[in-house]
């Protein structure tokens, strides 16, 4: 397919510098609610830190649906107690015809009325994630799903920056990058940070900060960050109510009331009032590999 073969309608330059992306149909912008992506490094906490923040914005009245994009689809476990089926595995029930799908085959209400859909994905080497997650939104807005909602949250495959897993910075309004105080996650998160940086040359997409999980100090990804232009928007340290709240398959929400545990909580109250605001978007300038590798750590 070239640029002039594209269907009347879609951006006819290129996505990015140098990317060989399909785009996704612009008429399935979302367009009711604010929309964020959620990205970082794989097992760095994205779906803890997702679920947590869909519920937190369900405590400030608004109406959520999280959406996780990994083919694992564990994303909203916490949020339904279970692991719910993936709009491919109903899709393939129904051979793919999409109007033969009702909103309940594959939405389902999970922790304080929030709205959780698995998009799943093809099975390993076989398709694109980009087509799983436009066939999300497509359902959606077809079942007039998003007039209803507020906010969309989008968990997505660690830290893969391929045409498929961000598809969903083509509908995202912030993207967030989650991080630990550690060298292969700020790589990581470099990464990413050129992958959006790509993004928003045609999209509405902005870098809305960063969100330090699993670390006790901050002192490196400050450091990165100050360097590129990004802030830390949030910090959630290492806690064992943390992970005692996925074994319980709970949002933290949930949990036995503790000091320790209030903190966090407020931290996400925060986080989403701010997002809600508007926040800051930032224009931040990743570093070079080789840049990168020689300005993280020590001598």
């Amino acid at each position: 397919m070239t640029l002039l073969d594209l269907p009347r309608g879609l951006p006819k330059r290129p996505d990015g510098e140098g990317s060989v992306q399909v785009h996704q149909d612009p008429r399935l912008k979302i367009e009711t609610a604010k929309v964020f992506a959620i990205y970082g490094k794989g097992g760095i906490g994205k779906s803890t830190t997702s679920s947590n923040l869909s519920a937190a914005f369900s405590k400030l009245g608004k109406r959520v649906l999280q959406i996780g994009c990994d083919p694992k689809h564990d994303s909203t476990f916490t949020l339904t107690k279970r692991l719910v089926p993936t709009v491919i595995d109903v899709l393939e029930q129904v051979n793919f015809h999409t109007e033969e799908l009702r909103p309940e085959d594959y939405v389902y209400e999970g922790y304080n009325g929030v709205m959780c859909v698995e998009a799943g994905g093809p099975p390993a080497g076989t398709g694109c994630g980009g087509y799983v997650v436009g066939q999300t939104v497509k359902l959606l807005k077809e079942h007039h799903l998003l007039e209803d909602t507020d906010v969309v949250i989008f968990d997505v495959l660690g830290d893969v920056v391929c045409g498929g897993f961000a598809a969903p910075l083509q509908h995202a309004e912030r993207a967030l990058i989650v991080t630990a105080n550690d060298f292969d996650s700020i790589f990581a998160m470099n990464r990413i940070v050129a992958a959006i940086r790509a993004k928003s040359k045609n999209y509405d997409v902005r870098l809305g900060g960063v969100i330090a999980n699993r670390s006790e100090g901050t002192d490196e990804i400050d450091r990165f960050n100050a360097a590129i232009g990004l802030e830390r928007v949030a910090h959630f340290p290492s806690l064992d109510v943390i992970r005692r709240s996925r074994l319980k398959k709970s949002t933290l929400f949930e949990m036995e009331p503790s000091p320790e545990l209030e903190r966090v909580q407020n931290e996400y109250l925060r986080l989403a009032a701010t997002l809600w605001a508007g926040g800051k978007e930032y224009d931040a300038v990743p570093m070079k590999d080789r840049d990168i590798f020689d300005f993280l750590g020590f001598d």
